[in-house]
């Protein structure tokens, strides 16, 4: 390996969201830093599976409402033209 072309490797201490702590590897930040993180794999709806299903839910009645006029909202405008 050539000299002085890499980017030294830090030791820094991670803290997640719930309070449990792990040493890592970095090249940002200086030897001993403590990062503690905003979001991680516990509290991330795409991890954990809570808010995301929620959200999606909640754009696609978005997206019905917007455009559901163009026939894009699927069974519910057939199901509407037919009590019509």
């Amino acid at each position: 390996m050539k000299e002085g072309i890499h980017p030294k490797l830090n030791v820094i201490n991670i803290i997640m969201t719930d309070n449990s702590t792990f040493k890592t590897r970095s090249t940002k930040g200086k030897d001993g830093d403590t990062w503690r993180l905003d979001i991680d794999s516990k509290s991330h709806p795409a991890y954990t599976g809570g808010e995301q299903k929620l959200m999606q839910n909640d754009q696609v009645d978005k997206f019905s409402k917007r455009f559901g006029a163009f026939g894009v909202g699927g069974q519910k405008k057939a199901d509407e033209k037919k009590s019509a």
